[in-house]
């Protein structure tokens, strides 16, 4: 089970690799760049491959995705408080390919 035991953005990257079941991991190869700001945010690099998962602080590669927020609303979307569509639509979330969020939503407790 995803735990949804965080506040900032920074805490649910730290914990990601322990949440993320290796079989949501299987046939993956993607690499998603984070920007989200605000206090607890940051910059953050999140790929995987070959059933491995790496997050990294920063900016790191050529993503396939890019997502940005504001921390709180960042966080809202994960918790399940702020509707995925609602959010992008309003601009309070910004994806560069929806797609592959689509794709790998599970990956981030989405799904």
């Amino acid at each position: 089970m995803f735990s949804r035991n965080f506040s900032t953005a920074k805490e649910f990257f730290s914990n990601l690799l322990q949440n993320v079941p290796p079989k949501y991991l299987e046939n993956v190869d993607t690499r998603f760049h984070f920007d989200i700001s605000e206090e607890g945010g940051g910059q953050f690099t999140v790929a995987a491959k070959d059933g491995n998962l790496e997050v990294q602080e920063g900016l790191v590669g050529e993503p396939k995705c890019v997502v940005s927020a504001k921390n709180k609303n960042f966080i809202a979307l994960l918790k399940g408080e702020l509707n995925p569509m609602m959010a992008v639509f309003s601009g309070k979330v910004k994806i560069s390919n929806t797609s592959e969020v689509l794709k790998y939503a599970k990956m981030f407790g989405m799904a």
